[in-house]
């Protein structure tokens, strides 16, 4: 059957007509869609198949960790600074190794669509020594599916899977298979000294990762996703991974003076050593890299090839240092052509609009509220996190005064309150809260520091489409639970009619000498009109 289908959307079904048991993941753009896909498939429900937002990526992967234990396939989904979080349990399941399939599907952000940075999570595959896969398209990103928990079978390793935004949200037509693979049995297996990462099992585990090296290197150069064509002035040659080869297929459709290169198209890691010394042996003086994100394989392949042979790429210059490839980008690399065919120019009256809080928000009232007791102060320092609420930092709030990922509000309002700033505040939404801020609230407890938290509660996940979020009507028992004292774990509706009363609850907790927090309870303004539209 053909179906239109995002990228993501095309990783979801080929997940379900692969065997899947249970996706596990926490939502972040551009990842977000492929459990939602699954969590709406018939076959969820007629498969059995598990799909609940965990609280975070370390524990959507320690989730998955448990079901490939048991011999079931299991998917983890996230966008690239959530391998950040789940990489003690992502580089420890390299050394474990797995038993039913383990696909871990990391999106990354080039040009910082949505995200703090561009890392890109090829370096994690490297790192812990496992292959990587990268689909070109939507088509393979299907197909890669149900090779990557083959793979990951047939090796007894995890797979990481890479794509970009543009792979994720763009649509393409997909053949899908008529009859889904069945589920595997359950079936722990009998020894399990494998999966104990005592140091004496931990040592024997290394050495046999040590030793798969090979082994990935070799599937990698049999790859079908891994190909080679000779051109017919081999000296220059062209190496492309993802969707980079797209760009480059459509610059080659379009203008004669690049047919001419030798191509390497690259999807699958470890790099295949083979199809590189092929290239070189036929002839290559020069070797432009195309890569989406960082340069990741301009780096390796540097030290593969003689140094006689020009490597160039991002480091060089010939392509941009920073950011998505386009066809432009990648048309002036080849032949110095970067003139647009349409010919289009914005006009004028037409001005950049800065993202804004919606109308109608709680966040808009409680950064209304704080900022008026913050002004009542000389120097108070706001702590903000990930979440909507980050665009508390522009007009027309500019409350915030430092954000940098997940969680991190609290413990830096800590450490400021620590280094003797005085007033403190951390800002969190309640998703993010539960996600990475507890632990933080906790050490705040511990050394009784003088800060005021904030969990802006708006009864979901709402910077990423309105996903349950775990803490909705726990945050009280949890807080309390941490430590703080309950009569300072204070709520508030953050309506205008209550601004009095809010500004004097913060107030209040300010003049505390103790950890506090404020929770200020709203449900998101666009889950709202979502359930009144439902219940009509």
């Amino acid at each position: 059957m053909k179906h239109l289908l995002l990228g993501d959307e095309a990783i979801a079904q080929g997940a379900i007509d692969a065997g899947l048991s249970g996706v596990y993941a926490y939502p972040g753009t551009p990842s977000t869609e492929i459990t939602e896909y699954i969590q709406l498939s018939e076959k969820k429900q007629t498969r059995g198949i598990f799909c609940r937002w965990a609280t975070n990526e370390k524990t959507a992967m320690e989730g998955a960790l448990g079901m490939s234990y048991m011999g079931k396939r299991a998917l983890v989904c996230m966008k690239h600074v959530g391998m950040n979080v789940c990489a003690d349990a992502f580089m420890n399941a390299a050394i474990t190794g797995v038993n039913g399939g383990l696909v871990v599907l990391a999106a990354d952000d080039p040009s910082m669509h949505s995200s703090q940075n561009e890392q890109d999570s090829r370096f994690y595959a490297k790192f812990a020594m496992i292959p990587c896969l990268e689909p070109s398209n939507q088509q393979e990103a299907y197909d890669m599916m149900h090779y990557a928990f083959d793979l990951s079978e047939s090796l007894r390793t995890p797979i990481l899977m890479r794509v970009t935004t543009r792979m994720a949200h763009s649509r393409a037509v997909v053949e899908t298979m008529d009859a889904p693979r069945e589920q595997n049995m359950l079936a722990a297996p009998e020894n399990t000294n494998h999966f104990i990462l005592l140091p004496a099992f931990a040592r024997k585990n290394y050495a046999e990762l040590v030793e798969a090296q090979a082994d990935f290197v070799q599937t990698s150069e049999e790859s079908l996703y891994n190909t080679y064509t000779k051109g017919s002035n081999p000296e220059k040659a062209i190496l492309t991974t993802g969707i980079a080869y797209n760009y480059l297929m459509e610059v080659k459709g379009e203008n004669g003076k690049v047919k001419s290169e030798s191509v390497l198209k690259i999807a699958q890691y470890p790099l295949p050593k083979a199809l590189i010394d092929q290239m070189v042996a036929d002839g290559a003086k020069e070797i432009l890299v195309m890569e989406e994100g960082q340069p990741v394989v301009e780096e390796i392949i540097r030290g593969m090839v003689p140094s006689t042979v020009a490597v160039k790429g991002r480091l060089t210059g010939d392509l941009p240092r920073m950011g998505e490839l386009t066809p432009d980008s990648v048309r002036k690399a080849l032949v110095g052509d970067i003139v647009l065919n349409s010919g289009f120019q914005m006009p004028e009256i037409v001005v950049g609009r800065p993202p804004a809080l919606c109308q109608g928000c709680g966040h808009r009232d409680m950064y209304a509220a704080l900022n008026e007791v913050a002004r009542e102060h000389e120097n108070a320092k706001i702590f903000g996190d990930i979440g909507c609420y980050t665009l508390g930092a522009l007009s027309p709030f500019h409350a915030i005064h430092a954000c940098v990922e997940m969680g991190a509000s609290i413990t830096m309002a800590k450490g400021a309150a620590d280094a003797g700033q005085f007033p403190a505040f951390a800002v969190i939404g309640d998703s993010t809260f539960t996600h990475s801020g507890m632990t933080g609230l906790l050490d705040c407890v511990n050394s009784n520091a003088n800060v005021v938290v904030l969990i802006s509660d708006n009864l979901t996940t709402g910077m990423t489409g309105g996903q349950d979020s775990a803490g909705t009507g726990r945050l009280e028992a949890i807080c309390c639970g941490l430590g703080v004292a309950p009569e300072h774990v204070r709520v508030v509706v953050p309506l205008p009619k209550n601004m009095e009363e809010i500004k004097q609850v913060l107030r209040e907790e300010v003049a505390y000498n103790g950890t506090s927090v404020v929770i200020a309870r709203r449900e998101c303004i666009q889950t709202l009109k979502r359930h009144l539209k439902a219940k009509k």
